[in-house]
């Protein structure tokens, strides 16, 4: 570990001595800049300027000017745009010196400046709804009937958040569960969506998933996929609820990037790196680093973090119909357990019922520094288009992704009389891969005179998993109890050197957790336009699950394999009331799962058997609007669901340690997203969500009740921010939000009772000042320094309030 640890620091060792090397080198350059405008002499937004024969290229901004700061010399400075012939103007850049060239005309009037680019759409900067992976094709927001939400990096750079986990935030329908454990096979962060759990497995549309957690800085945006999605992503990477997609970083065609410092409370760093440039002349090869460093304390007494990430991503276009590409994820992370109390007795037995109420220190970890578990991912993807005809495309993906974890695990268990704590402890060591590839034939054709736009594919996914946890004390991990009110003499036992000695003195139980799964899927999706407003959507899957026999050296059982083909399908209507602004949809969407071998009482021989349960199936009903108004400024999405799981698996009451399926679990509910650009420099994002889940056929433990993995009743978010556009300060702006989670009951059950971690509203904000060559920000989080907690079972307090700096340069 210690080896790869060393390796990542060298190569982000390398890569600034790279950039600065670059950046020294352009000390004495010229600048030459400008203005284009339409022929209302108005600003010409959008416009691709370039200097002919070089890397060089840029888009013209909201007042339509440009600036390029260069070598000193001759150039001849093209001025493009779809549909338009291009001007060129010959231009010398001198030494130190700004040379300013007179303004350029266009044809072209303002409705027209849309160019399809990664600077589209610039003034409603939060709007990045169009997407490749949510449909598996290209698919505007209103064509498809099924809801998502994106969470772009120009968000996330205004929020002054650094990861994938803390963007989530921002997408309705979504709540944290648990914070990111670093365990082996499932340590990255839990969240709850549309009332079922889910984790960050998705990168891409195909398998990516880190056990830690995810950093930011290869995030392009991310993609909150809502409902069941078996029919095009699956049963064993995603929930009934839906999905979590990371979209990352590409390289592009000129040279450029960025630096940037962040530190600030509990001893936060910071420094990312974002470098591009092409490898060649043609800029056929292009290749871009994202790179990391965190460290950090945590807000309380004790506990840290330490990561690190390096995401190179190269792409090369062979000619003019393959193109390939491939990246990396290579992470390496340390630090203490996040603190979470666990519950070891009845809620009446405990004596209060709410979070608050708990004789708990909020600022204390109840552990040392030096309880410290290690985690690395070394993920990597290919990507190869072949563009078959102009009708049809082929897209290989291919991901191989590794993680792994060892070290020491704390937490804490909640006992009788709330005046003391159990403190506990295991060892955890092992790994876990994926390996998957997805072939995709995605074609944009017509039959009869209708439109089809297909996307037919075949699917292979193997995942592996080979992990050891210890206890001490045969089995009983608690190292000791203490009093939580009052002093706590032992508080500092709970250290490295006495949990050492107790792994060496005590009998140790092992439990190894070992699988090997394959899958083998085909799937296809046709969206059909019956008119040009009326569209349906068919898909379906098959599905071929396998598991291997896992023979366990600890116990010298085996397990059982089984293999188990399921069908899913998929339909969905869209009907656009107003061309491309206004459309009406609804869906049918399934999901499932294989819950493999179970006890079950077999009547034949009045015993209970191994017996193989049917996959598990959820079936969501959905219908809403979808609005994009006002050239893009307004983008709306409401919508009511109703989900229902079938074939759960429940206690059998009348036949002792078996099980029955027969269980059905409900969810339904409604969600609202704005993402508003009202006028210049003003943009708003808000959501609401309202779920209602219930267990509607289950054992007398939960019948009737909320499950305790939910989530809140009703959760909202909301970010408001202003940037002056125009003059000296133009940059210069300021943003404030928040989440809101009503009343959250982790523990609901007949035999436990009823706990709740109580409502919360959670104000941040932020001022920033953004200008060609460098940005600078200051952000407070969790302005109020309210204390919240959140949880799946369990009691999990979050950050106080944290005031974070930021300086970036921009090359």
């Amino acid at each position: 570990m210690n080896k790869l640890h060393l390796s990542l620091k060298h190569l982000l060792t390398i890569s600034l001595l790279l950039i600065l090397t670059s950046v020294a080198f352009g000390q004495q350059k010229g600048i030459i800049t400008g203005i284009i405008v339409t022929q209302k002499n108005e600003p010409a937004e959008n416009v691709s300027i370039s200097l002919k024969g070089t890397s060089y290229g840029i888009v013209t901004d909201e007042e339509g000017k440009y600036t390029f700061k260069v070598a000193a010399g001759e150039y001849i400075l093209v001025v493009s745009h779809v549909g338009l012939k291009n001007q060129e103007v010959q231009v010398t850049a001198q030494p130190g010196k700004t040379t300013t060239i007179a303004a350029i005309t266009v044809n072209i009037n303002t409705n027209s400046l849309e160019e399809v680019s990664i600077n589209a759409n610039r003034t409603n900067k939060f709007n990045r709804k169009k997407s490749n992976d949510v449909a598996k094709m290209p698919l505007e927001n209103l064509e498809n009937p099924q809801v998502y939400t994106s969470v772009s990096k120009e968000l996330l750079r205004e929020q002054g958040i650094f990861s994938a986990d803390d963007a989530i935030k921002n997408s309705p329908g979504i709540t944290k569960l648990w914070s990111a454990t670093g365990r082996v096979g499932d340590g990255g962060a839990y969240f709850s969506l549309r009332g079922f759990p889910v984790q960050t497995t998705m990168r891409n549309g195909i398998s990516g998933n880190v056990t830690n957690t995810i950093d930011a800085a290869n995030l392009e945006k991310l993609e909150v996929i809502k409902g069941p999605s078996g029919t095009l992503y699956g049963g064993s990477l995603i929930s009934y609820g839906g999905l979590i997609n990371r979209v990352t970083k590409k390289p592009f065609e000129t040279q450029g990037g960025e630096i940037t410092y962040s530190a600030g409370g509990y001893n936060m760093n910071r420094v990312s790196v974002d470098y591009n440039t092409p490898l060649d002349s043609s800029k056929k090869a292009l290749f871009r680093i994202n790179s990391a460093y965190n460290n950090s304390n945590t807000f309380q007494d004790n506990g840290f973090n330490k990561s690190f990430v390096f995401d190179p991503s190269f792409s090369y276009k062979a000619n003019d119909r393959l193109t390939l590409s491939f990246d990396a994820e290579i992470s390496h992370g340390s630090g203490t357990t996040p603190v979470m109390y666990f519950f070891n007795t009845t809620v009446a037995a405990l004596g209060v019922n709410r979070a608050n109420l708990l004789n708990l220190d909020y600022r204390r970890a109840y552990q040392s520094n030096d309880l410290v578990q290690t985690s690395d991912n070394a993920n990597f993807f290919a990507q190869a288009d072949y563009k078959i005809s102009e009708s049809w495309k082929s897209q290989t993906n291919l991901s191989a992704t590794n993680s792994s974890a060892t070290g020491y695990e704390a937490y804490f268990y909640l006992i009788p009389g709330n005046n003391a704590l159990s403190r506990n402890v295991w060892s955890v060591d092992g790994n876990s891969n994926t390996f998957q590839i997805q072939q995709n034939f995605i074609g944009d054709f017509k039959i009869g005179g209708l439109r089809n736009r297909l996307v037919a594919g075949l699917d292979f996914l193997s995942q592996s998993a080979n992990s050891r946890y210890l206890d001490p004390n045969s089995g009983s991990d608690s190292f000791d109890v203490i009093n939580t009110l009052g002093p706590i003499p032992k508080y500092n036992n709970f250290n490295k050197a006495k949990v050492d000695s107790l792994f060496a003195n005590a009998p140790v139980s092992v439990t190894a957790n070992r699988y090997h799964n394959y899958i083998y899927s085909a799937f296809a999706s046709d969206v059909l336009n019956i008119t040009d407003n009326f569209l349906a959507m068919v898909s379906l899957r098959v599905d071929h699950f396998t598991t291997k026999p896992i023979n366990n050296v600890v116990t010298g059982t085996t397990t059982l394999g089984f293999d188990q083909t399921t069908v899913s399908p998929k339909l969905g209507l869209v009907y656009q009331l107003i061309k491309d602004k206004v459309s009406v949809f609804g869906n049918y969407m399934n999901g499932f799962s294989n819950p493999g071998y179970n006890l079950a009482y077999d009547a034949a021989t009045n015993s209970n058997v191994n017996k193989l349960f049917k996959s598990e199936q959820a079936n969501q009903f959905e219908g809403g609007v979808k609005l994009d108004l006002f050239d893009g400024k307004l983008s709306t999405t409401v919508s009511y669901y109703d989900i229902s799981v079938k074939n759960k698996i429940r206690p059998d009451a009348n036949h002792a340690n078996a099980s029955i399926q027969d269980g059905t679990q409900k969810s339904k509910g409604i969600e609202a997203e704005v993402i508003a650009n009202p006028f210049s420099g003003f943009n708003i994002i808000a959501g609401y969500s309202h779920n209602n889940s219930l267990m509607e056929k289950s054992s007398a433990y939960d019948n009737g009740r909320r499950p305790q993995t939910a989530g809140p009743v009703n959760s909202a978010n909301f970010w408001v921010s202003y940037a002056l556009t125009h003059g000296e300060a133009k940059g210069l702006g300021l943003g404030f939000g928040g989440n809101y989670a009503s009343d959250n009951q982790v523990i609901n059950n007949s035999y436990n009772g009823v706990f709740t971690l109580p409502a919360y509203t959670v104000l941040n904000t932020g001022v920033f000042f953004n200008r060609e060559k460098y940005r600078l920000a200051i952000n407070v989080n969790n302005l109020t320094n309210r204390e919240y907690w959140v949880g799946w079972t369990t009691v999990n307090p979050q950050m106080l309030r944290q005031v974070i700096g930021t300086i970036a340069y921009k090359f």
